[in-house]
C-alpha cells in the first residue's frame, strides 16, 4: 500500500513540474519518467517498509534518471503544499514519525 501511495506523491509531483517549469512537448520524457519510477518503485527490496527514496540508503535509481527526479523533486516539493496540502501534510508527518522511530531505534542501541 505504502508503494501505491509514494507512487501516486511522485506522479503529482512530476505533472505539476511538467505542467508549469517544462514545455508542453516534452510529453514523451514526462510519461518516461513516470514509468521509470514506478518500475523502480515497484521493485523496491523495502516494499511496505520503505521510506521514502530521499531517505533510502539505497539508490536505484540510474544517474540520468536520478538527475532528473532531483529536479523534479526540487521544483515541485516547496509547491505542493499549495497544489496539493493534505499530501504534502501526509508526506512530512511520516518523515517526522520516521525520523522519531529511528531516534528511538538508535538510542536503544547504544
Amino acid at each position: 500500500m505504502k508503494i501505491y501511495k509514494e507512487s501516486e506523491v511522485v506522479n503529482l509531483m512530476i505533472d505539476l513540474y511538467y505542467k508549469n517549469k517544462v514545455n508542453k512537448d516534452k510529453v514523451e520524457e514526462k510519461e518516461d519518467l513516470k514509468k521509470y519510477c514506478e518500475f523502480r518503485l515497484s521493485k523496491c527490496p523495502f516494499k511496505d517498509n520503505k521510506l521514502f527514496c530521499s531517505n533510502c540508503k539505497i539508490h536505484c535509481y540510474d544517474k540520468t534518471h536520478q538527475d532528473l527526479i532531483k529536479k523534479v523533486m526540487r521544483y515541485s516539493g516547496p509547491r505542493m503544499m499549495i497544489y496539493h496540502p493534505i499530501v504534502t501534510i501526509k508526506h512530512i508527518n511520516e518523515t517526522m514519525k520516521r525520523k522519531r522511530v529511528e531516534k528511538r531505534t538508535k538510542k536503544k542501541g547504544k
